[in-house]
């Protein structure tokens, strides 16, 4: 699966850095309150446990605040459910993390495209029960006729396994890069995490400071790249917090890499609607 050269084809800042970004961010646009990252992808990416292991950086222990699932197959996440992160005991970090059914091949399973795109609008409600193949409709009570840009989506995240870039399926990536069409369309900025790299790549699961030095994960961040039309730059690799007891640097600091893009890339948006 390749080496690892002795140089990072992208370096990592410090943790402390990016850690003090984060603590620091307040979204400057008055209308909204918290900034919302809607992750989406297919079934396994490990979605849930992203949104774990990004509270498990930020509490310096390990959370399990959103449920998941290793061995259905099929999408653990039934609901449209909003994560937020505690900064102390009376205050939220002001970004939340909103998770959403997982994609399939097939119509008549996972989260239908129509409700991914009407989420991206902010017109699915909190607590929302997805109906595989069926489009919620404006009579719904979960559905929002009058969303704020508070209930907008600000920044679209693409969840995909990596080492998965030859086996995901023509059905899927044609839904994906559908959903990115729509999120351009409205000016939605948009990145993909990688997950799984320590089972991708036996360098990288011996030693994960390996992460931005191993080929084969760059060359699946390539083929990524290709399958969803999106710039390498915006493409980030992740190891979640899924069998550890306790955080380390090493694992924090890919996750925290990855959240100041997010949040960096939904404050030029905010930015943008506000000038």
């Amino acid at each position: 699966m390749g080496g690892a050269p002795s140089q990072p084809w992208r370096p990592l800042p410090k943790n402390n850095e990016n850690l003090n970004f984060v603590n620091s961010y307040q979204p400057q646009n008055k209308e909204v309150r918290s900034l919302r990252i809607l992750l989406h992808g297919p079934v396994g990416a490990r979605k849930s446990s992203f949104i774990n292991s990004v509270d498990s950086v930020l509490q310096g222990r390990i959370s399990g605040q959103a449920l998941s699932d290793t061995i259905s197959g099929k999408s653990f996440t039934q609901i449209y459910k909003t994560f937020h992160f505690h900064k102390d005991a009376n205050h939220f970090y002001p970004f939340v993390m909103t998770d959403i059914m997982g994609l399939e091949k097939n119509e008549s399973n996972g989260v239908c495209l129509e409700d991914l795109k009407l989420a991206l609008k902010g017109h699915v409600k909190e607590g929302y029960k997805f109906i595989p193949g069926q489009q919620i409709s404006e009579g719904d009570p979960s559905y929002n006729s009058s969303p704020t840009l508070n209930d907008r989506v600000h920044v679209l995240v693409s969840v995909l396994p990596a080492g998965f870039a030859s086996l995901i399926s023509d059905e899927v990536v044609k839904k994906m890069r559908e959903v990115r069409l729509a999120a351009s369309e409205m000016g939605i900025p948009q990145l993909v995490i990688l997950t799984k790299v320590d089972e991708a790549c036996p360098e990288v699961k011996q030693d994960l400071k390996n992460i931005y030095k191993s080929k084969y994960l760059k060359e699946q961040a390539e083929q990524f790249s290709t399958l969803l039309g999106l710039p390498l730059n915006c493409i980030f690799l992740v190891k979640n917090y899924e069998s550890e007891s306790t955080t380390t640097e090493d694992v924090d600091a890919p996750i925290l890499c990855a959240l100041r893009q997010m949040i960096t890339f939904g404050e030029d948006f905010l930015n943008d609607l506000d000038s």
